[in-house]
């Protein structure tokens, strides 16, 4: 299998006329799972956003590349289409389109495919009984009536389904419990192992990382990458916090 990489270099983003990136540097290859770490106010979802091409984060300097191609210069449904996948902290709701019928477009249109919902019916309902989701949620809006930990496993499901490069999970973990949380990170370590994705996995907790081990693991303060490592800096963290970095 061919190794996609995700190229960041030396990244500065404005958020409404702040810098809140000052110069991030990170490469990310398919089959590593990455983990930024920091405080509130660090850039973390800054990045993903950024990466992503919301158009409220103005890129004042610096490079995105995704195997070579300028990421910076194209719209965000193109980004997607070339690999990459943004999995939200606060998924929305979509009233009056069906959760089981949005995995099938974003299906078709990812693959250039045109199956059928009824074709596709099993495939989704497999994905959400992958992640412990009834299978009545097919027909609801998307997110509509979702719980919390249900909107966040739906976000796997959709990133199961479109088998991106590259994920970006920001915050993927905030406000489940512990049934859910494992949920989650059995969706994620199945499509890191099973597809070769790689991941960009944001977070404050280490609770995660006890589910999903980091191949790297970075801290963000101030808007830069100040210190990157393996799993210790994990533990480091969780015994002196980010006073010590």
């Amino acid at each position: 299998m061919k190794i996609s990489k995700l190229k960041i270099s030396d990244l500065k983003v404005n958020v409404d006329g702040k810098e809140i990136l000052k110069g991030v540097n990170l490469e990310i290859n398919t089959g590593e799972i990455h983990a930024v770490m920091g405080p509130n106010g660090s850039g973390k979802s800054t990045l993903c956003y950024a990466i992503m091409g919301h158009p409220k984060y103005e890129i004042v300097s610096g490079s995105v590349e995704l195997d070579g191609e300028n990421l910076l210069e194209l719209p965000t449904h193109k980004r997607a289409k070339l690999g990459l996948f943004l999995g939200f902290q606060y998924p929305q709701e979509i009233p009056g389109v069906t959760f089981g019928n949005f995995l099938r477009q974003a299906h078709n249109l990812k693959t250039g495919e045109e199956i059928s919902l009824g074709n596709y019916y099993k495939k989704a309902q497999e994905l959400l009984e992958n992640l412990n989701i009834h299978k009545k949620f097919i027909g609801r809006g998307v997110n509509e009536g979702f719980s919390g930990g249900e909107k966040k496993k739906a976000e796997i499901a959709q990133l199961t389904a479109l088998k991106p490069k590259l994920a970006l999970l920001d915050e993927i973990d905030s406000g489940l419990d512990i049934d859910s949380l494992k949920d989650v990170a059995n969706g994620i370590n199945k499509a890191y192992q099973e597809l070769g994705t790689g991941l960009l996995l944001i977070t404050h907790y280490q609770r995660l990382l006890h589910h999903i081990k980091a191949t790297n693991v970075h801290v963000m303060k101030h808007g830069k990458i100040v210190k990157s490592g393996g799993m210790e800096l994990v533990e480091l963290l969780e015994k002196d916090g980010y006073h010590a970095i």
